[in-house]
C-alpha cells in the first residue's frame, strides 16, 4: 500500500512509520518539523516539510505520492497549549484535519487512520476502565477538538464513503518521546531526573493516567491497515498508574534518592482515566504486550543516551 503519514516526523508517527516500510508497504511523510524532528524520518520514507494547514503544498504533496492510506497523525498534542491557544489549537487540530479529510476524497485515498486521544475525550469518566460506549465529555480544548474530528470521519464515511478507524491513544511513551517537552511524564522525569534536577508533579501525585508502550501503540496502527473500519478503539493497557509511581520507578531504576516538586493542578487536566480495550481485542485483535516496568527500562534508556551523547 501507499500509506501517507502526517506528522512523521514526531514521536509516535515515525515509530509508525518504520514499521509501515518494515511491513512492506511504500511511505510518505509530510512534516512541518515544528516538533518532530527530520532526524526521526527513516531514509526509505518519501519526506516532504509542509503544515497541514498550507492547503497548497499539502495538494502537492496528496498529487505527488497518491496515497492509498492516510495515518493522520499531525496534531497539537499538548493539554497545556490548548488551555493558553485556543485559536491556534482548533486551526491544527479541526481545520487541519478537515483539510487533510478533503484530500482524502478529492484524491480517492481508501481508508483514514486517525489518531485520537483516550486520555482526552472523556473527560471524567465516572467509571473506569472506560470504553468506547461511555458518554464524552471533554474538559480541555485539546479534548473538544479531537472528539470533533471523530465526528467528522463518520460524516466523511457517510457522505463520501471514506473509510476510518480511530484509534484513541492512552498516554503513550517510549523512545523518542520528547524529554524537553510539556506533555510525556516518562520523558521528562527521565530526562530531569539524569540531568540531576527534581522533576515537578502538578497535583499531589495521585493523578493517574492509563500507559500504552510506543511499541503496542505501533501494532493497533498496523492492524487498523486491514480490520477496525469505521470503528473507534481505546488503545491502552486498562491500568491506571500515578504520577508519584511513575516518578518513584525511574527514580528506584536510576538509583536515585531524591523527592520531584509538587505544584497546583492544572485545570483542564483529567484526575484519573483508564481505557477499556476489550473492543480493540475484539475488533482489531489487539493486545498491548509490553508491561509498564520494561517499557520504563527502555524508555529510562534511551533518554540516558541522548541526555549522553
Amino acid at each position: 500500500m501507499r500509506i501517507l503519514i502526517t506528522g512523521g516526523a514526531g514521536f509516535i508517527g515515525s515509530h509508525v512509520a518504520e514499521a509501515y516500510l518494515a511491513a512492506g508497504h511504500d511511505v510518505g511523510i509530510v512534516d512541518d518539523l515544528s516538533t518532530g524532528s527530520r532526524d526521526n524520518v527513516p531514509a526509505e520514507a518519501h519526506f516532504s516539510q509542509a503544515d497541514i494547514n498550507d492547503l497548497p503544498s499539502i495538494e502537492k504533496v496528496f498529487a505527488d505520492f497518491r496515497p492509498e492510506v492516510v495515518s493522520h497523525h499531525a496534531a497539537q498534542m499538548d493539554v497545556r497549549r490548548s488551555l493558553r491557544e485556543r485559536r491556534f489549537d482548533a486551526e491544527v487540530n479541526i481545520l487541519g484535519s478537515l483539510s487533510i479529510l478533503e484530500l482524502c476524497v478529492r484524491s480517492g485515498v481508501k481508508k483514514i487512520i486517525f489518531a485520537s486521544s483516550g486520555g482526552a475525550v472523556y473527560g471524567q469518566p465516572k467509571k473506569l476502565p472506560v470504553a468506547e460506549t461511555a458518554a464524552e465529555a471533554p474538559i480541555s480544548h485539546y479534548g473538544v477538538a479531537k472528539l470533533t474530528v471523530e465526528r467528522y470521519l463518520h460524516l466523511y464515511e457517510y457522505l463520501h464513503g471514506l473509510s476510518f478507524t480511530s484509534l484513541r491513544y492512552a498516554n503513550v511513551y517510549g523512545p523518542r518521546q520528547n524529554p524537553q517537552g510539556e506533555a510525556g511524564a516518562v520523558a521528562i522525569f527521565a530526562g530531569q531526573m539524569l540531568q540531576g534536577k527534581r522533576p515537578t508533579i502538578f497535583g499531589d501525585g495521585s493523578k493517574t493516567r492509563d500507559y500504552v508502550y510506543i511499541e503496542d501503540a505501533v501494532s493497533a496502527n498496523i492492524l487498523s491497515l486491514t480490520r477496525g473500519d469505521g470503528c473507534t478503539c481505546n488503545i491502552g493497557c486498562g491500568v491506571e498508574t500515578s504520577d508519584y509511581e511513575i516518578f518513584d520507578e525511574i527514580r528506584r531504576y536510576l538509583r536515585l534518592a531524591l523527592e520531584p516538586r509538587f505544584a497546583p493542578s492544572i485545570r483542564g487536566e483529567v484526575e484519573h482515566i483508564a481505557l477499556d480495550i476489550r473492543f480493540a481485542a475484539r475488533v482489531l485483535n489487539w493486545e498491548p504486550k509490553t508491561c509498564l516496568r520494561d517499557g520504563l527500562v527502555k524508555s529510562v534508556d534511551h533518554v540516558r543516551g541522548c541526555v549522553t551523547a
